[in-house]
């Protein structure tokens, strides 16, 4: 990556980015001083991480109490004396919530029904704010802990934190909104523009591209719930000494993480020991193949073995010799079949609409960890002449490091919008026009007097665009009433067409293709202002009114304004992106 500059703000900043993962999570920050290069550090000590290795994250997992307090969290919750009181007292165990999350597009019974049951009366954001406090909690220890002055440092800082939040390549606005509500009930920003502007998101994808400096290349961040694969090049920035990234091909999310692997593994331990009296321990060799077995396997030819028991527990006709099941290697390879043969779906589809060749794969996140994964991945890619690697070390901090990294030095110049975003428009009715005619039941009169015809999809951004993040897309809206008072006001929904057509126009042709992604309100009081009264071929008065909304796809958040003309020059004001609740 370019070297990184010295902080230019003029005062002390803290920015802490918080990976929360399907299975695991991490958190990475920086103080920023002014005038000196900033250092990304990770919180490497959790209460009670001896439990899983020490390093710079823990499980994504909080137990409930019956009443929904908070009664573990983290590493924490696998102590055995917190196993233990949970089974006594009835805790409840949230693990994968994660994936509950996911938008609507995503949902498939495969994915529902391997996430856990929430406690009663909480929803997504609720878990998703606890588990935000907790993380914050632990980064505020670790720093008063290992800095020196830290109490001063944390005392000019903590109004005023900066925070990257990390999330799936598929996600959107409304998954956006979610996490940052769940950032302001986990008491890390206060609700009002301010606290709302110190919220940050970057895609796992694109986080993980600080570990790349070369052209023509695709991040494949595999983690527990989903696979993220972004595809990027390396242009010049406008600093010659430095490069930024553009990606080349638009983002892809598929939920085929680690946690799938798992899942076939149980249902064909199911299968084999129904009837056993091993079958009541299938949840648990499951759980054994998860640790061990899963990360072990690197061979499709040896055996494979799944330590759940003791000695005495024994069935040579189930393969299960001395507490240990015996798989063939051809089992353990099918149940990651589907997962491998999805990404490298995914990454033949990012090289063929890719704006420029593609020369290496990196492969991060913990399921890159997997012997069997990288292998399979270098046997498809390196007869394609593709270099398929991985960092040697630290593969799960990558999210973390990264969305610090994307904080501190901006590198991504430019994405590639993954939909056709636009919105639902009527135009005067042609009586002469094949199409105008087949509609013809649907024409209505309106506001202007004129009969018109719903239903067509104007396109704003299309598909598969490059966006910089200061290009503009602006469209022209017209809104005609009777009473001035209902032009003070406007809301307008942008929606996705998520089809296979290059050139939808008919939205009653594919209506399930089509779906909301959010509303844009905007106060048009000034611009109404000015209107005067204009008349109907019928002779009744009316206002027109109109306007532009002007939309910025560049960043990972999508930004809006209203602009208007006024004496032939251009004005612009606020607009707000609203995003439908839907959990």
């Amino acid at each position: 990556m370019p070297e990184r500059k010295p902080y230019d703000g003029t005062e002390r900043k803290l920015v802490i980015a918080m990976d929360l993962g399907t299975t695991f999570s991490g958190v990475s920050y920086s103080i920023l001083d002014p005038g000196r290069v900033p250092e990304i550090k990770g919180v490497t000590r959790f209460p009670s991480q001896e439990h899983v290795g020490g390093d710079a994250k823990i499980p994504t997992i909080i137990y409930y109490d019956q009443d929904g307090n908070v009664k573990a969290v983290g590493a924490e919750a696998l102590k055995q004396n917190v196993v233990e009181d949970a089974e006594d007292d009835g805790w409840l165990r949230c693990s994968l919530f994660k994936l509950r999350l996911r938008p609507p597009s995503t949902t498939s019974d495969e994915i529902t029904q391997e996430i856990p049951s929430l406690p009663d009366g909480m929803d997504v954001v609720a878990v998703f704010a606890d588990f935000y406090a907790y993380l914050f909690e632990c980064t505020k220890t670790f720093i008063l802990d290992t800095h020196q002055n830290a109490a001063s440092i944390w005392k000019s800082v903590e109004d005023s934190i900066e925070f990257v939040l990390s999330h799936p390549n598929g996600w959107e606005g409304s998954q956006q909104s979610k996490m940052r509500e769940a950032a302001i009930d986990a008491g890390l920003i206060p609700n009002d523009d301010g606290g709302h502007s110190r919220v940050h998101f970057v895609t796992e994808g694109e986080a993980s591209l600080h570990f790349c400096d070369e052209e023509g290349v695709v991040i494949v961040d595999a983690g527990g719930g989903t696979v993220d694969i972004s595809a990027y090049s390396s242009v010049q920035s406008p600093n010659a000494n430095s490069y930024a990234f553009e990606e080349i091909s638009a983002p892809a999310c598929n939920f085929t993480g680690s946690i799938y692997v798992t899942a076939r593994a149980k249902v064909f331990l199911e299968e084999k020991l129904a009837g056993s009296r091993f079958a009541d321990e299938v949840s648990l060799i499951a759980e054994c193949f998860d640790t061990t077995t899963k990360l072990r396997f690197r061979d499709i030819e040896e055996a494979s073995y799944i330590k759940f028991g003791t000695m005495k527990d024994r069935d040579p006709k189930l393969d299960i010799r001395s507490g240990q099941l015996k798989l063939a290697g051809s089992d353990v390879a099918s149940f990651f079949e589907p997962s491998i043969a999805s990404m490298i779906r995914v990454i033949d589809n990012q090289r063929a609409k890719a704006t420029k060749p593609v020369s290496s794969v990196f492969l991060v996140g913990g399921f890159a960890a997997s012997d069997w994964l990288f292998s399979k991945l270098k046997e498809h890619l390196e007869p394609l002449e593709i270099q398929c690697s991985r960092p040697d070390s630290h593969v799960n901090k990558a999210v973390a490091d990264g969305a610090l990294s994307f904080y501190l030095d901006h590198v991504v110049a430019a994405r590639v919008s993954r939909y056709d975003y636009g919105i639902s428009i009527y135009m005067t009715y042609d009586p002469y026009d094949a199409d105008h005619y087949a509609r013809r039941d649907t024409t209505f009169v309106d506001e202007a007097g004129v009969l018109s015809i719903p239903g067509q999809f104007a396109i704003i951004l299309p598909k598969d665009t490059q966006v910089s993040e200061t290009t503009e897309f602006r469209h022209t809206f017209y809104r005609n009433s009777i009473h001035l008072a209902k032009l003070q006001y406007i809301a307008t929904v942008i929606r996705c067409y998520r089809g296979i057509k290059t050139d939808p126009l008919w939205m009653d042709e594919e209506p399930d293709a089509y779906s909301s992604f959010c509303t844009i309100e905007a106060d048009t009081s000034e611009v109404a202002r000015s209107l005067r009264l204009r008349r109907r071929p019928d002779g009744k008065s009316y206002f027109a009114l109109s306007f532009d909304i002007v939309l910025l796809f560049g960043r990972t958040e999508l930004r809006a304004q209203l602009s208007w003309k006024e004496n032939g020059e251009e004005k612009r004001g606020p607009a707000r992106v609203v995003y439908d609740r839907i959990l």
